[in-house]
């Protein structure tokens, strides 16, 4: 869907891998987008899939965080 301007009544601070981070400055820089904007593009991607599949969307992710982290 279009993101257009749109008055924003929240904030939402958050602590990520910095690597994490370059990757969504790249996304954001490619698309000619805020970081915001695609923030919560991805968020809203996240959020849309977890409805429809709930907790198995989550595992998958946190599964392979886990097993990344052991290595």
């Amino acid at each position: 869907g279009y993101i257009g301007p749109v008055a924003k009544s929240s904030f939402l601070g958050i602590r990520m891998d910095p690597e994490l981070k370059t990757q969504v400055e790249r996304i954001a820089q490619r698309e000619e987008r805020s970081m915001s904007q695609i923030c919560e593009v991805l968020l809203r991607g996240g959020v849309a899939a977890y409805q429809k599949e709930g907790s198995k969307y989550l595992q998958r992710f946190l599964s392979k965080k886990k097993s990344e982290a052991e290595h």
